[in-house]
């Protein structure tokens, strides 16, 4: 027996009567202000990723692109905030227009704080005539016939030596100056990759530099926030969290600007974990895992979400994974066989994974040498935990926590590593792990602050992992906090 209702106070609409027009009016001015202040927000956000100088002028020196950064993710909670708060209707527009402004308008300018699209245009140009990135280093004497005074100008930041040798062969090299980072070491990027950065050679017009890459890398970007606004909601989540995607500094800046191949790895893992979700065939999960095995051969980084898709035909979709992955390293491992492997063994060696430098929160409690074991210990139980407790219909969670996870041990110092977790928080809407998205950026500008990487790294994701866990810990309490009873009602 239930209690009867008290009386709707004036003024207020009862759950079945139409609202008042007082209640209209207020509501209409409530809209009006958060699509003002989310289109604001937008546009602010857009010039402080393409023209810093045009919002402050007088601030230069080294401190600069840290106010910048830091700008831009406090504009970006604001926005995302006030855009949670607009109709579905109103906010999927705005998602939409910042997704597509965003990325474009840090496109607008030459890349900031990267120079990996360098690599990428070259190993384009280098398939154009037939040769396949994997055979040669870019100094390497045989190419260059290929080089121009966009990617080897008389002076910059790397150069190559008269004597210098290859140092898988021990070749002599062609002396010269690059904006091509590690000249003298093979190619990283997977064949998906490769394969786009030779279609984006081939569409590009003469002499137009890094433009087309940043346009095409700014495409995914876009893509992705409707791939969200369509994918979440055929789950039945609201597709007001793609903002967390479409709107992050993250995503604008290193996709638009920097162009890092992890948007289009991104863009695939989101469609892999979209199809696996709703996969009620044996035919969609082979899809599925495909599509995953595209992302792996993009970027490495999708391995990450792995254990948290294999709950549901586990053998299949595995499978699927590995074959993708194997029908687009066969025709380079026909053609130079284990080159194909390029620079990645030296990469790991050169950023401390295998003496255990690369952990810095791990480091602060246990000697450099044990750093690496119980990192790998770490990674294993959680994705161990991810293959038992990944909810199918929404993998995107455990992978979420898989991936952030994986972030917060190794503490890279390269926010690009991070767009794949934006991806997830946007599919989940475990908003805290954005903090881990951030962190990389207090280390990548260690050296303005006049601090060490290792220091800004130990801050900034242990800062990270206090917000994670506060939020887990909030997370749990409100599962199990009783529901409070409403006062004369019968139960």
């Amino acid at each position: 027996m239930t209690a009867a209702q008290p009386p709707a106070a004036p003024g207020m609409a009862t759950d079945n009567a139409p609202p008042t027009p007082h209640l209209r009016w207020r509501r209409a001015i409530e809209h009006g202000l958060a699509v003002a202040g989310a289109l604001a927000t937008g546009a602010t956000l857009a010039v402080l990723v393409a023209q810093p100088d045009a919002v402050a002028p007088g601030l230069t020196g080294p401190t600069r692109a840290v106010v910048f950064v830091g700008a831009a993710w406090l504009v970006f909670a604001v926005g995302g905030w006030l855009v949670h708060r607009l109709p579905v209707r109103t906010a999927t527009v705005l998602i939409l227009l910042g997704g597509a402004v965003l990325p474009l308008a840090a496109a607008s300018a030459p890349p900031r704080s990267s120079d990996d699209m360098y690599r990428y245009i070259w190993d384009g140009q280098v398939q154009a005539v037939g040769i396949d990135p994997y055979r040669y280093v870019p100094a390497a004497p045989e190419l260059t016939g290929l080089r121009n005074d966009f990617l080897w100008p008389p002076n910059a930041n790397w150069c190559v030596p008269a004597d210098a040798v290859d140092p898988d062969h021990g070749r002599p090299l062609a002396a010269g100056c690059t904006v091509i980072n590690r000249p003298t070491v093979h190619t990283i990027y997977p064949p998906v990759a490769q394969a786009l950065f030779a279609a984006v050679h081939v569409v590009s017009p003469p002499h137009s530099r890094q433009v087309p890459l940043q346009l095409v890398m700014a495409g995914f970007a876009l893509a992705t926030t409707i791939l969200l606004l369509i994918g979440l909601r055929a789950t039945g989540a609201d597709p007001r969290l793609a903002v967390l995607w479409a709107w992050c500094p993250t995503v604008a800046l290193e996709a638009g600007n920097n162009a890092h191949v992890d948007v289009a790895a991104a863009f695939l893992t989101g469609l892999a974990l979209l199809v696996l979700a709703r996969a009620s065939t044996r035919r969609a999960s082979t899809l599925g895992g495909a599509l995953l095995g595209l992302a792996v051969a993009t970027k490495l980084t999708p391995l990450l979400i792995t254990p948290a898709v294999l709950r549901r035909r586990p053998v299949l979709v595995a499978t699927a994974t590995a074959t993708a992955v194997a029908a687009v390293y066969l025709p380079h491992l026909l053609a130079v066989g284990t080159q194909v492997i390029g620079y990645i063994p030296g990469y790991l060696t050169e950023e401390g994974y295998a003496t255990g430098a690369r952990f810095p929160l791990l480091t602060l409690f246990m000697p450099t040498t044990w750093a690496g074991s119980v990192a790998v210990a770490v990674l294993t139980v959680v994705a161990l935990r991810s293959v038992r407790t990944a909810d199918p219909d929404r993998p995107w969670l455990a992978a979420t926590t898989m991936t952030g996870t994986a972030l917060l041990v190794t503490a890279p110092s390269y926010p690009w590593y991070a767009l794949l977790l934006v991806l997830l928080v946007a599919l989940g809407g475990r908003t805290e792990w954005l903090a881990v998205a951030a962190a990389p950026y207090l280390a990548q500008y260690a050296p303005n602050l006049h601090l060490t990487t290792a220091s800004t790294q130990r801050i900034g994701y242990a800062a990270a992992l206090a917000v994670v866990i506060v939020a887990a810990l909030h997370r749990r309490r409100s599962r199990t906090a009783p529901t409070p009873q409403t006062p004369g009602v019968d139960t």
